[in-house]
């Protein structure tokens, strides 16, 4: 398989090109060059199929001949490890459970993926330098997939009281080859920053930079696995059921969406998605008017999606071709108010004794008002576990929201992270000081 960049102005490259590579010169985003068709005895064994068989097939194509058959086998069963719960939270409507991993978080899966494939494709002589933003679980998930990792350093950036505690502690405490960098500004400002930093020709020059944000493909792709493994776990529910669903996924960057739309261009039986945001609610305002007009990202209680520029919505444009009128057929828009979220996590959890976190409560909100119409069963993705916003959570419900031992273990582990404001200039002095100490021990 060959990527392309959506902005067309860089060469293609080999799935290893592009994973190490990370963004191409064009600041656009690697795309596979074709899109294969799963077949129809693939989803009729889906219900008993494991995850990692079904991302195995899922995969293959996008990875060959980079990984091997029985590399990839091998990297598919190192990475599911945890289970991924369908549970029926009411009639019809669903929750995808993805914080049974090791961060309690639905990025558990990319990251590794990612440091996996990394791992193989790194050069002893060649140290990679992998650069992330994060409004959240993207550092924590990238953290602890690669920690400990031989000749990968990882370099988290995050806005400065911008993600909740216990996210902070999981990739602020582990030391070693993970770095956190605290900057004085928002996600966006992050962001922008490591896109400046794959730019430069200065830091290309001494450095192999990779980017472990939802942009690298190798952490894109993997998620396009549980969609899959969803649906089959839905149709072992309901086999008399339509076999086609409503997915409500909520939404930041837009990657975990974009693999979604891509699992059902594969043929994923999916009717539509639904675009959950917070106040930063970009999409659905484009989907109403057909003006996509990036805004300066605004701080919610559903941090992770406090993303005003969104990363992925081009890979989402380009699977429909940037047919405005073929996207909006699939995808719906829908947007809530932080006392919206605060009211939909007590109500269910009064109603239906299912605690949400403050990112799916607005995915399940999007099901609850929005199924009637749309005539399909929902399934909504509970992407993080509701103890990683204890705080918001304890307030919401008057309560003491227990800790799952994944997060506990992160407790009273002095935090390390380095400050810079949200000059590029502070960036690119700090790695070039990082990867100075990191080459030389």
């Amino acid at each position: 398989m060959k990527y392309y960049s959506t902005n067309r102005q860089s060469p293609e490259m080999s799935f290893k090109e592009a994973v190490v590579k990370g963004l191409p010169h064009d600041k656009g985003l690697f795309f596979p060059q074709h899109i294969p068709t799963l077949s129809a005895a693939f989803l009729e064994a889906l219900p008993d199929m494991t995850l990692p068989q079904i991302a195995f097939e899922v995969l293959q194509p996008y990875t060959v001949p980079d990984i091997t058959p029985e590399a990839l086998k091998d990297i598919c069963e190192e990475v599911f490890t945890f289970p991924i719960p369908l549970v029926e939270v009411k009639k019809d409507i669903y929750s995808l459970e993805l914080f049974h991993g090791p961060t309690c978080a639905f990025k558990d899966v990319g990251a590794r993926f990612m440091s996996r494939c990394l791992q193989a494709f790194a050069e002893p002589d060649k140290p990679v330098t992998v650069l992330v933003a994060t409004s959240g679980d993207t550092g924590s998930a990238v953290a602890n997939g690669f920690l400990g990792v031989d000749n990968i350093e990882v370099v988290i950036l995050y806005p400065e009281g911008g993600v909740s505690e216990i996210q902070e502690m999981q990739f602020t405490t582990l030391g070693q080859n993970i770095h956190a960098v605290a900057v004085a500004g928002t996600f966006d400002d992050c962001q922008h920053l490591v896109k400046q930093a794959f730019s430069d020709p200065e830091l290309s020059k001494e450095m192999q930079l990779s980017s472990a944000n939802s942009i690298n493909v190798a952490r894109w792709l993997p998620q396009m696995v549980y969609y899959f493994h969803a649906w089959g776990q839905w149709r072992k529910l309901q086999p008399d059921a339509d076999a086609e669903v409503t997915f409500a996924v909520p939404s930041g960057n837009f990657g975990n969406l974009a693999a979604g739309v891509l699992a059902r261009k594969m043929g994923l039986p999916v009717k539509f998605f639904i675009a959950a945001t917070n106040l930063n609610k970009v999409v659905p305002a484009y989907l109403e008017s057909g003006d996509y007009t990036p805004a300066p990202s605004v701080a919610t209680i559903a941090n992770a999606m406090d993303v005003g520029s969104p990363n992925n919505f081009p890979r989402i444009q380009e699977i429909f071709n940037q047919d405005y009128q073929a996207l909006k057929e699939v995808i719906k828009g829908f947007w809530m108010e932080d006392e919206q979220i605060r009211e939909t996590i007590r109500q269910v959890q009064q109603d239906d004794d299912y605690l949400l976190d403050p990112h799916g409560a607005i995915a399940y909100s999007s099901l609850l008002r929005q199924l009637p119409d749309l005539g399909t069963s929902g399934i909504f993705l509970e992407t993080a576990h509701p103890a990683k916003f204890k705080q918001t959570i304890d307030e919401i419900l008057s309560t003491d929201t227990p800790l799952p031992e994944q997060l506990q273990a992160f407790l009273n582990r002095p935090k390390q992270a380095r400050r810079i404001g949200n000059e590029f200039s502070e960036l690119a002095a700090l790695l070039h000081e990082q990867h100075k100490l990191f080459t030389a021990s």
